[in-house]
């Protein structure tokens, strides 16, 4: 078999925090006798105002081309980099996350190619003296804990852009010169199934921390894998390294299209070449690019102008310090509340990062909310009324949860009204859309005066009105109720409920509707 196999393989033996070996090849029923073996570099970007080496702030997607631009990130001659403080400590913050040992001494290299959106012809990057090493990743779905071989920090290239009419490549440099987290697993990964296990609990965790709002849709996020098979229980054969892929769903597919044209060449009795691939989204198949480079290919070598970056013990001591809630100690922590599994994991699926701002520092996103909230209350009603109200309404109207108008104050007033029983659920949901639609400030206990959504002082007069004239309205489902169609008096409830403005109670209003068409039947 051409090519090189998998290189610089370590058992897990030599990651000091496991005592097991290297993980085994599972068996697979999508490729009979084969094994497929996967590994993840993972490019984050961090969540930093100013660049990685340059005082230019980072961009946005919808921001013109080539106005976030230093004479720095431009390659112009004589500039020199200077080390953004706030990228290193959004770095370490993620080491320690990823249970990884953070290095006292680490060192910048320059990895030398040519392409017209790197400018200086080359990328400064710490390829061989890494920030941090030797981390794991536990998944979110079972048991299995991918080895992180080590995270650097790394500056990103500009963008090309392709007009095809006019047969012209544009550069926008704006994304130059951004601070990176180069994340590289170990090949422990052995399906597609887990590989998208391990990006989206990735994702959730450097939300969590802050360092990276982890959006592959606005590539602030981007996966390199390698893919390599062997028949079952043989040595690792020869890998391809598929690169840039910014979904998880066209990462599996992805991973799954090049298990098959592996086994397809070895089948055939035809050598895996050692080489870098794309994927093609619409024939759902990976295309060779270019032959794959190895370190000597990139002429590495120390970069002149950038010293060793040495962190104190007491520096990574005091980050450590004020690290925020992990996803596994929130997860526990909820369920611990009561809270089902599922209730859990759509809380911290909408967290959006906790609302990460430019400076990496924690906004208040889904679980800060519901804590909020949940101060002095029933942890089970008040995750209903945030995920099955607050987020349906939000859904229903194209909005995210960062656009939520209604304050945590303005939810927690809102379920008190409904629990106290001032207020009728549905009249509650009546207030919660009303808010949404007009983005009022006000108090849901006001608007409900505002409104007339207060339960009624004289309610049962009131519902006994409310119930006559449903029956007399709605004559053949009240003789339905009659004959013995009990099902139908819901459309009888609805009826009061609606014409109650959703003030009374639907219980109450099904007790004296059945007393009184059984009084008349």
């Amino acid at each position: 078999m051409l090519g090189k196999p998998w290189s610089n393989i370590r058992p897990w033996s030599c990651c000091k925090r496991f005592a097991h070996q290297l993980r085994p090849q599972i068996p697979d029923a999508r490729w009979p006798g084969y094994a497929v073996v996967i590994g993840i570099e993972v490019h984050a970007q961090i969540k930093s105002r100013e660049k990685l080496f340059s005082n230019t702030w980072t961009s946005d997607l919808d921001e013109a081309p080539n106005t976030h631009v230093s004479p720095y990130d431009a390659a112009f001659p004589g500039t020199l980099p200077r080390l953004n403080p706030k990228c290193v400590e959004l770095g370490v913050r993620t080491a320690i996350a990823l249970n990884a040992q953070v290095n006292h001494r680490s060192a910048f290299d320059r990895k030398h190619y040519f392409y017209h959106d790197l400018p200086s012809g080359y990328q400064i990057t710490q390829h061989y003296a890494p920030f941090a090493s030797d981390g794991f990743l536990q998944l979110e779905k079972n048991a299995t804990a991918v080895r992180i071989k080590q995270i650097q920090l790394e500056q990103d290239t500009g963008k090309s852009m392709s007009d095809v009419r006019r047969r012209v490549s544009h550069v926008d440099l704006n994304r130059a010169g951004t601070g990176l987290m180069e994340i590289v697993s170990e090949p422990d990964l052995r399906s597609p199934e887990e590989a998208g296990n391990y990006v989206r609990t990735l994702q959730s965790l450097l939300r969590s921390v802050g360092s990276s709002d982890g959006n592959m849709e606005q590539g602030s996020l981007r996966c390199d894998v390698n893919v390599s098979v062997n028949k079952y229980n043989e040595p690792f054969g020869t890998r391809c390294e598929i690169k840039n892929l910014n979904s998880v769903k066209f990462m599996m597919v992805a991973i799954t299209s090049e298990a098959f044209r592996q086994i397809e060449l070895l089948e055939s009795g035809r050598p895996v070449l050692q080489e870098t691939r794309g994927f093609d989204e619409d024939k759902a198949e990976t295309y060779a690019l270019r032959s794959k480079e190895d370190a000597p290919d990139y002429r590495y070598m120390p970069d002149p102008n950038l010293p060793p970056l040495f962190l104190e013990k007491r520096y990574v001591s005091s980050i450590r310090a004020e690290m925020p809630e992990l996803p596994d100690a929130t997860r526990s922590r909820l369920q611990a509340l009561g809270l089902s599994h599922r209730d859990a994991d759509v809380l911290m699926t909408i967290d959006s990062g906790r609302e990460v701002g430019h400076d990496g520092q924690l906004g208040h996103g889904a679980i800060a909310y519901f804590d909020t909230v949940a101060q002095g209350r029933d942890p089970k009603v008040v995750v209903n009324w945030i995920t099955h109200e607050l987020l349906g309404q939000l859904s229903h109207r194209h909005e995210t949860f960062m656009e939520n108008p209604l304050s945590a104050t303005q939810m927690g007033d809102l379920i008190d009204l409904v629990q106290d029983k001032k207020i009728t659920g549905t009249a509650g949901k009546t207030i919660l859309r009303h808010v949404l639609e007009h983005k009022s400030t006000a108090m849901p206990s006001v608007l409900a005066k505002e409104l007339s959504l207060l339960s009624n002082d004289d309610g049962d007069a009131s519902l006994q009105k409310w119930c006559e004239e449903a029956i007399d309205t709605l004559t053949e489902e009240a003789q339905a109720v009659r004959d013995g169609n009990v099902n139908v008096i819901n459309k009888l409830v609805g009826f009061v409920m609606k014409r109650s403005r959703g003030t009374a109670n639907a219980k109450a209003a099904r007790a004296i509707l059945q007393s009184k068409l059984s009084s008349r039947s």
